[in-house]
């Protein structure tokens, strides 16, 4: 198999303890500390989950993995997230990364993951995907919406995608907990579940005629370079893609279904935006009850998220900024509602490579090591 780098509840604060030391050649791990395999290390999302771990108090990085990058010393392909004793990445070899880790945070390609995975757990090693090999429960409706990868493969793993844990910490706290394996949400998915899947819940708004507009930074493409990501292509211009059928909406509506008890339908348009990081969704929904107020809607989003210090609801009348989240695992909501139409506008801001990627991989390393969410996550943004 070849791999390749790819560019709530809380349940204590104290984290199991393993006296273990790492077996592998990077020396890494910390006595005490659960061990995490980071694969697909030198891509955006193998970077930022490194980055999270660094300094955290009860996980530690115990295997770096990768394939064009292997055999390379990490210091000298990342000199910018430069690592104490610059270990080796190391071919992505699953005996070598069961001895060496307790769990393993995958940051691969769709398609790739799905192979590994399987394996994985039979060693013992509890997997964080961040890719999408597992976010759907149903295998055929993977291979629907996931149509080139899945000419590629022979998936036979059906029971794997049904009980794979779908990784929004929020939403899932107790079975991420629990789980093997957790499919960490897409980043759009993510800005666009958390203010809507209130009000799904409490049966506020009409589960058709949902329309999600949504705008996203150039890193959300990942490290291979791409023509539309060039900075000749994205900067002073904005444009949509993926209009009809973009493979978040089935995501998304996968979610919102179970939340709602109910068939939801959805338009999604996402738009590249000229900047590294960032996403802002704006949620539009019919209210069943045109007499609610902002003020009604906000505190609901507040009952909702109150315990989740990982979501801000804002105060009526602030509207969210991405620069206001950037580089944390915060989610900013608000909410606005336009007397005139009955429409509910919700309105959210993340980081799409942080709450949209790896930080929230980390949330869910956090509660399935036993720790608080929050643990070791950054929720303050550096402003400006």
């Amino acid at each position: 198999m070849v791999i390749i780098d790819t560019c709530t509840i809380s349940r204590g604060l104290t984290p199991p303890m393993d006296s273990r030391m790492s077996s592998t050649l990077t020396g890494m791990a910390i006595p005490g500390k659960s061990r995490v395999a980071v694969i697909g290390a030198t891509g955006y999302g193998g970077l930022q989950t490194l980055r999270l771990l660094q300094n955290h108090p009860g996980l530690s990085v115990s295997f770096l993995g990768g394939d064009r990058s292997a055999g390379q010393e990490w210091n000298s392909i990342c000199p910018f997230l430069s690592l104490a004793d610059n270990p080796v990445v190391e071919a992505v070899e699953v005996d070598r990364i069961g001895e060496a880790a307790d769990f393993a945070v995958l940051s691969l390609p769709n398609g790739l993951a799905c192979q590994l995975t399987p394996k994985l757990l039979e060693r013992g090693v509890r997997v964080v995907d961040l890719s999408a090999d597992f976010r759907y429960r149903s295998l055929e409706q993977w291979s629907q919406v996931y149509v080139q990868e899945a000419q590629s493969l022979n998936r036979n793993d059906a029971a794997l995608c049904s009980s794979a844990v779908y990784g929004l910490p929020e939403w899932r706290g107790p079975d991420i907990a629990e789980a093997t394996i957790v499919a960490a949400p897409g980043c759009f998915p993510t800005a666009s579940l958390l203010p809507l899947l209130p009000f799904l819940k409490q049966g506020l708004i009409e589960t058709d005629g949902i329309i999600i507009d949504a705008k996203t930074g150039t890193s959300g493409g990942g490290r291979v370079p791409k023509q539309g990501m060039l900075l000749a292509e994205a900067s002073e211009s904005i444009a949509p893609y993926g209009v009809v059928g973009h493979r978040h909406t089935s995501e998304i509506e996968q979610m919102a279904q179970e939340v709602a008890g109910q068939s939801v339908q959805l338009q999604f348009t996402p738009h590249l935006v000229p900047m590294v990081r960032g996403l802002l969704s704006t949620v539009y929904a019919r209210l069943r009850d045109p007499g609610l107020t902002a003020e009604d809607c906000t505190t609901v989003l507040q009952a909702i998220y109150r315990h989740h210090p990982c979501v801000e609801v804002l105060p009526v009348g602030s509207y969210p900024a991405t620069k206001w989240v950037r580089h944390t695992n915060k989610a900013m909501l608000s909410v606005q509602v336009d007397t005139r139409t009955g429409q509910l506008v919700l309105m959210s801001a993340i980081d799409n490579l942080i709450k949209g990627q790896a930080g929230q991989g980390v949330q869910c390393l956090n509660l399935m090591a036993g720790f608080a969410p929050e643990t070791g996550l950054p929720l303050q943004a550096f402003y400006p």
